[in-house]
């Protein structure tokens, strides 16, 4: 019997854990550990956040779709791996066994993490789970603390990254609405509030998403709407932009999304660190040094993302934590890292198999892992403040991700293997966004971009770094109608229904 643990159940966790189930028999144990009780399908937390779908319409409960499938969940915080296992740190630590709650058959030789249980009835209770192979999908944590002032709970701004934030968001939102309405001049921000965030186009999203709610609401003549956002010019989307051929001409993304904004009315701020948020005013430094003062009445600002505070340790107790995850607190994986000189990255510099380098029975996908560095352009103020926007990995690559490391886990499992046979690298793999201009079934857009692959290949594509057959954009209401679909297609996939693995990660 193996048993595989899974931290985390975001897109990349969670499409893990139902293809490991899918492929493993039923000796062999998959364990889902995640902070919270629910799945979050969260490119729709956008709608939620200008009020169009109510919060409990992006969820639903992990729990009942585990039981069905016979994956075991528990309502858990990862903080400590142990890959090595703890037989000494126990054997020195009379009754430490029993009290960490060690669970499974596997002795204390065994590799382990420690998980702190989040429910009502085991809430702060440590336990240390052993695993045959582990999956870390913890995803990123929403490092609002990075910039002073920035955030809901502690700060200023709203937020759109978890459903209770949307929530918030879109309480405020109708806040200005109102004022609007009785003839005050309000004035929105929306982008990104940080130098090394990444989402761009989630701000993208909402920053749309606002200015067709301000219209249809009749107000958007009382509204001045403003990105602010990292990116060097509009269109980078933190992966140093696209070309692709459209309607028979070569164009850019820079071109297509200034020509979004000049329709839509909306004002663009490129090149911007966002430094610290008062009530009512926002403090930003420009890529050129120029530092501004930016007034407010709403802002919207994602936060820059961190991995989770891990700590490593060896089977003697000793700190392993710089050899198994990167200062940023994502995992070390098969990448190439330390190249710090822009021109000397390459697209064979990003990992295929997601496999810790120094333990063979330990993975990291979707955001977890650490990039060995940005795709667009680093760059940075005189004074050395980077401003430059860190390279997604979410939506369909944490998907495929997480479906490749099943594999991988699986055929290990059954062959004994310890060299993963399946890979694929985001330097490899397409991805499609349809990024939401404004909801509704007549009057709704959106933006569809398909990119191939995600990180640019220049040798293999000298003139663009992509595929131009594979590598387009459009925008309209048909796009608007994807998106809906596909808000229907991924949580019937997420929720494992018959014939789940027929809708594409």
């Amino acid at each position: 019997m193996a048993r595989v643990v899974v931290l985390g159940a975001g897109v990349s966790g969670h499409t893990a854990a139902l293809y490991l189930r899918k492929r493993l028999g039923d000796e062999h144990e998959v364990v889902v550990v995640n902070p919270k009780a629910t799945y979050n399908w969260i490119p729709s937390n956008i709608w939620v956040g200008v009020g169009k779908m109510a919060p409990e319409r992006v969820v639903f409960d992990l729990a009942p779709v585990y039981a069905k499938k016979g994956i075991t969940f528990i309502q858990a915080k990862a903080t400590t791996l142990w890959p090595e296992g703890d037989a000494a740190v126990v054997a020195d630590s009379p009754g430490a066994e029993a009290s960490a709650g060690v669970s499974g058959e596997t002795g204390i030789d065994a590799p382990a993490v420690d998980v702190i249980h989040t429910t009502p009835e085991r809430d702060g209770e440590v336990e240390r789970l052993r695993y045959d192979y582990l999956v870390n999908a913890t995803g990123p944590k929403l490092n609002f603390g990075a910039t002073p002032g920035l955030g809901p709970e502690e700060g200023h701004t709203v937020s759109v990254c978890t459903p209770d934030h949307a929530a918030h968001a879109s309480d405020k939102l109708a806040q200005v609405i109102e004022a609007c309405r009785t003839g005050e001049r309000q004035r929105v921000v929306i982008g990104v509030g940080h130098g090394t965030c990444t989402c761009e186009g989630a701000a993208f999203e909402y920053t749309f998403n606002v200015e067709h709610e301000l219209r249809e609401a009749g107000v958007r003549d009382h509204a001045d709407l403003i990105y602010l956002t990292n990116e060097h010019e509009l269109g980078d989307f933190g992966v140093g932009g696209m070309q692709f051929d459209q309607n028979g001409y070569r164009t850019t993304s820079q071109l297509w999304t200034e020509s979004l904004f000049r329709e839509r009315g909306v004002q663009a701020i490129t090149g911007a660190a966002v430094t610290s948020v008062d009530d009512g005013t926002i403090h930003y430094v420009q890529v050129d040094g120029t530092t501004h003062d930016l007034d407010y009445d709403f802002a919207m600002l994602l936060p820059p993302f961190k991995g989770n505070d891990w700590t490593a340790y060896g089977a003697t107790g000793d700190d392993i934590t710089a050899s198994v995850f990167a200062p940023t607190g994502f995992m070390k994986v098969d990448a190439v890292y330390g190249k710090t000189d822009y021109d000397e990255w390459s697209a064979k510099d990003w990992p295929r198999t997601y496999q810790s380098p120094v333990y063979p029975t330990v993975f990291a996908v979707g955001i977890a892992f650490a990039p060995p560095h940005q795709i667009s352009r680093p760059r940075a103020t005189p004074d050395g403040v980077p401003v430059a926007p860190a390279p997604p990995r979410t939506g369909m690559p944490s998907g495929t991700m997480g479906k490749v490391v099943a594999h991988t886990i699986a055929d290990m499992i059954a062959t004994g293997d310890t060299v993963p046979q399946h890979g694929v690298s985001m330097a490899e793999m397409a991805a499609a966004c349809v990024a939401s201009a404004g909801t509704g079934m007549r009057t709704g857009t959106a933006a569809a971009m398909t990119m191939s692959p995600v990180v640019p290949d220049w040798e293999k594509y000298p003139e663009t770094g992509r595929n131009l057959k594979e590598t387009f954009g459009e925008i309209g209401l048909a796009g608007h109608w994807v998106k809906r679909m596909l808000h229907t297609l991924f949580i019937y996939k997420a929720k494992g229904r018959p014939a789940w693995t027929w809708i594409p990660e």
